[in-house]
């Protein structure tokens, strides 16, 4: 395909991506003759694109870009399967494949990171929050769906995948490989800060997890502890439920979320006071990195005033997703219900968790050479700073000890 079809490919699929969302948005209110209408604007570009280009377009990829496109305007984790797609996920959804410890969304039309999972390969390679990975394996994520990236950076351990990464502060791609690899989740560390302030790091969440933060928890109070803070930067894996399991161990009462969809009635989940175990002083930290379950547990806490949330504007994921058969056998994978923060402000996902005390997050990152790998001389700068002299914790402490 020459460099001026690739363009028109792409410049129409977002032409078209803007026709079906404006006619999808004005279809919700219209009468069915007006959203036909819109749909037939549709089906005219579609039509005149074929037989007025100066060449013959290659229209599946225009169809397929559009597709893409609309979804990721409306759901950034959203995917679009084909059937041969669809069955390759059914066959490894539930299949344990070692992997690299991406957390990925869709952003402009590629392949973004979330974050990664403490101990990974992304993680050692110092993949973080913003970048953008070009291609996978030599294929382009352009408009390549969500679910199906996930599958080409899984694969046996030890085998090796190619990345091309355009990263936050080096613009120009690099290459990376990484080595698949089976992992564990990362334990909860707890440690006596300042003046009898109990640190509890979470990089990951789960069941098992949040057992491991009460277990700490009811540690530091019993060795003396009267203040907490509980850092939730750079969690992004866990879900939902693991974020309101994390914020009732805080809470004796009030509402800790509520979920919501066009298909699925409202649903509250309010703290159980029998599964609360600690009324001490708290104070909550974030950072863009803080996604999903994380984000739950956090906007719970703000909201209901039970802690100070010190930091940066989450991430924005916090949904129940679906797969949704197509005639022709492929899917939709899509949020059909998404969580709120308790004071009934926007859906999470939508807006994330702005901290009532904002701090900018000011931890450097690992440098990277030229090929993508750690600078020998930055590698395990951040493990070494104290956490005292974190700015964000500084910051929590000052708000503890006002009281």
């Amino acid at each position: 395909m020459s460099s001026r079809t690739k363009y028109f490919v792409v410049s129409t699929s977002t032409c078209l991506t803007v026709l079906l969302l404006i006619g999808s948005v004005i279809g919700r209110s219209a009468s069915p003759d007006d959203t036909y209408k819109h749909m037939g604007v549709f089906a005219d570009v579609v039509s005149r694109i074929k037989s007025e280009y100066v060449e013959e377009p290659d229209m599946k990829s225009v169809t397929l870009g559009a597709l893409n496109g609309m979804l990721e305007a409306i759901d950034p984790f959203a995917s679009y399967l084909n059937a041969d797609q669809y069955r390759d996920y059914l066959k490894n959804k539930d299949v344990k494949r070692a992997d690299v410890g991406l957390i990925l969304s869709k952003k402009f039309g590629y392949v973004g990171v979330v974050g990664t999972i403490t101990g990974s390969p992304a993680a050692k390679a110092n993949f973080t929050t913003g970048d953008m990975i070009e291609s996978i394996g030599g294929v382009a994520t352009r408009d390549m769906p969500l679910a199906y990236a996930s599958m080409l950076l899984q694969g046996e351990s030890g085998t090796t995948v190619d990345l091309s990464v355009v990263r936050v502060r080096h613009p120009e791609p690099t290459a990376v490989k990484l080595t698949r690899a089976t992992f564990a989740l990362p334990a909860v560390e707890s440690r006596t800060i300042g003046d009898k302030v109990g640190y509890i790091n979470v990089d990951a969440l789960s069941p098992a997890l949040v057992k491991e933060v009460a277990a700490n928890v009811q540690k530091l109070q019993k060795d003396g502890a009267t203040k907490l803070v509980l850092d939730l930067r750079n969690c992004a894996t866990g879900s939902p439920e693991d974020g309101i399991a994390l914020a009732n161990l805080f809470m004796k009462s009030g509402r800790i979320t509520y979920l919501v969809g066009q298909k699925m009635p409202r649903q509250n989940f309010d703290a159980d006071p029998a599964k609360a175990i600690t009324a001490l002083p708290l104070a909550v930290l974030t950072n863009r990195g803080t996604a999903d379950a994380a984000e739950v547990a956090a906007a719970a806490l703000m909201d209901n005033k039970r802690a100070q949330v010190v930091g940066e504007r989450t991430y924005g994921d916090a949904a129940v997703r679906r797969a949704i058969t197509m005639e022709d056998g492929g899917a939709i994978i899509l949020s059909v219900a998404k969580y709120y923060s308790p004071d009934g402000g926007k859906a999470i996902q939508d807006a994330g968790v702005t901290p009532n005390n904002t701090v900018s997050d000011t931890d450097a990152q690992v440098e990277v050479d030229d090929n993508g790998e750690p600078a020998p001389e930055a590698a395990g700068t951040e493990k070494q700073k104290k956490v005292e002299d974190d700015a964000v914790v500084k910051k929590a402490l000052e708000l503890l000890a006002k009281g």
